[in-house]
């Protein structure tokens, strides 16, 4: 397998992005990975609009991970100020789960945090019924803060709940320390 490359997506990658991450978190073909939402959630994980103004906004960029030319993996980095980043949409092919990838995702977040936006400490929100996920985070140095967000289950945008007690956990990590 050749090396990763990483870079920040434009404009001209959304038409590619919308649809491998949406294949990366719901419908069937989701299930062939272990971090699908597919059981929690029907609908796009992220519309065309809403990835294209993430990427025009300049306090936030979608990593992207090339392999061979093509699109392996991304990761939403967003700049909160106070030297905090959020940490979201990290997108593996399910195919590609469980090879390392989601490790070198995380490593590219946690670098354009700290070297883009001067972060110290990186935040992200995980659904509360996705454990194992959470585990998987906690393993790569997060912790849970204790805190709960509500999922927002009137956007559309974000996905149509399959059940109403969606909620999130909010995991940080320090990004001094490594």
């Amino acid at each position: 397998m050749s090396e990763l490359t990483f870079r920040a997506a434009t404009a001209a990658d959304i038409a590619i992005l919308q649809p491998f991450v949406h294949a990366a978190y719901r419908g069937d073909s989701a299930r062939r990975g272990w971090t699908h939402e597919a059981d929690l959630l029907d609908g796009n994980r992220i519309d065309a609009e809403t990835l294209a103004a993430v990427i025009a906004d300049p306090a936030q960029v979608v990593v992207m991970a090339e392999r061979d030319g093509g699109l392996a993996g991304c990761v939403q980095v967003t700049d909160k100020g106070e030297g905090l980043a959020y940490l979201g949409m990290l997108s593996v092919a399910p195919d590609d789960q469980g090879q390392g990838m989601g490790r070198a995702l995380i490593a590219a977040a946690e670098a354009t945090a700290r070297d883009r936006f001067g972060a110290s400490r990186m935040e992200m929100t995980v659904i509360i019924q996705r454990t194992e996920l959470i585990d998987w985070y906690v393993r790569r140095g997060y912790r849970s803060t204790g805190e709960t967000r509500p999922f927002p289950a009137t956007d559309p945008r974000f996905g149509l709940p399959r059940r109403d007690d969606l909620a999130f956990a909010v995991l940080e990590r320090d990004l001094t320390c490594d």
